[in-house]
């Protein structure tokens, strides 16, 4: 992992910034991983290149508990798809690289879930949210099966089996 600080914050201009790059080898391909962070103003960009480039679109189907362990390489222009809870995550410009797991994609929209149940003013939309969180509950049991898809123009994602 090569590191350098003290770098110019794209954001601030402050020399207060720090970039990351790192290398990861899985069984077909060399994943690079590129990070900027500001101690300023907090500014943070994360993404990831792939060698060689990968499928444009690959899919799993998640049929247990086990399989929700499954990692992925996901760069800031990918958009991951779960069609059974209707999730798609789409790239913006606030949007990262990262590395995570099936599980990791299903926590965070546990946590977004909750929020919106917790804190929705419309009874109809809590209602909604609580329905999901029974869904991902279900799915973090094995009962219900899943498909996760990830699309990827630019073929710098993949589902790394």
């Amino acid at each position: 992992m090569d590191e350098l600080k003290n770098q110019d914050c794209p954001v601030c201009h402050e020399k207060t910034a720090t970039l990351i790059e790192d290398e990861r080898s899985f069984k077909n391909f060399k994943c690079f991983l590129f990070s900027i962070t500001c101690s300023s103003c907090n500014y943070h960009k994360s993404d990831l290149e792939i060698e060689p480039p990968q499928e444009k679109k690959q899919s799993v189907n998640i049929k247990n508990p086990k399989e929700l362990k499954i990692q992925l390489a996901k760069s800031s222009e990918a958009i991951i798809k779960i069609p059974e809870i209707r999730l798609a995550i789409k790239p913006d410009v606030s949007s990262n690289g990262y590395i995570t797991t099936a599980e990791g994609i299903l926590s965070k929209y546990k946590k977004e879930l909750e929020e919106e149940r917790d804190s929705a003013e419309d009874q109809e939309d809590r209602k909604k949210a609580k329905n999901q969180l029974k869904k991902l509950w279900k799915i973090e049991l094995g009962e219900i099966p899943i498909t996760l898809t990830i699309e990827d123009s630019s073929g710098n994602s993949a589902l790394i089996t």
